[in-house]
């Protein structure tokens, strides 16, 4: 699963590689994004780049269709390879795909009664986009609650000894295809939802207070020194 990541570039190095719209938006690094959060994301538009603009969305969907808002915390991850088939997410492949921008993600090595956070990062320390989709609930109150949920994929060799799953993470390539509203049918996008490479990846351990919800500083992704 992804429950924890990090996205700590300012906003300008996000603009840049993203290739967002030039517009204010509300945004601040994250060191420790957990569900339930407000977290930063991108929306494509009906063509290949232009348009791309950064939100925030609630990390958890509520599909449109729910009669409340408990989903959210059974729904911060989607499993890609029976995403086309469950209810709940099929509809929104069409067009409410979006990229969460990150630069890192947590998993916990598991040794007996020990949880040892890891970080997970790129080795050139390069942002990366990791596929999403998200939904619009209009709450009793006929406010709007805008969710999403992070697509997840089989672990690869990097990661596998921590945990069976990962974040599905886009190339520069498949992010443009996952941004476009254009593209609707299925085959186009999910062979998209693979395992990232294990050779461009690395990581290192962490500080248990990662595993604080509430906390959220810089020296969340300081790496222990043995």
């Amino acid at each position: 699963m992804c429950g924890r990541y990090t996205i700590t570039a300012e906003w300008e190095e996000l603009m840049l590689r993203f290739l967002l719209d030039i517009r204010p938006g509300k945004y601040q690094p994250r060191y420790n994004a957990a569900p339930g959060q407000w977290i930063p994301a991108i929306i494509g538009a009906d063509h290949a780049e232009a348009g791309r603009r950064m939100g925030e969305l609630r990390w958890g969907l509520v599909p449109s269709w729910s009669k409340d808002d408990k989903s959210a915390f059974r729904m911060i991850n989607a499993r890609s390879e029976t995403v086309a088939e469950k209810p709940a997410f099929r509809s929104l492949l069409a067009r409410k795909r979006c990229i969460v921008p990150a630069d890192g993600f947590y998993e916990w090595k598991v040794s007996g009664k020990t949880k040892q956070p890891m970080r997970f990062r790129m080795k050139d320390r390069s942002l990366f986009g990791m596929a999403a989709l998200y939904d619009t609930w209009q709450t009793p109150d006929g406010s709007k609650l805008h969710t999403c949920t992070i697509l997840t994929t089989s672990a690869n060799t990097l990661v596998s000894p921590i945990h069976e799953r990962m974040p599905v993470i886009l190339n520069g390539e498949a992010e443009r295809l996952w941004l476009n509203r254009r593209i609707q049918e299925e085959k186009e996008f999910l062979p998209l939802l693979s395992p990232y490479p294990a050779e461009a990846m690395e990581f290192y351990a962490v500080d248990p207070k990662v595993g604080r919800v509430q906390y959220d500083e810089a020296d969340c992704i300081e790496p222990i020194i043995s």
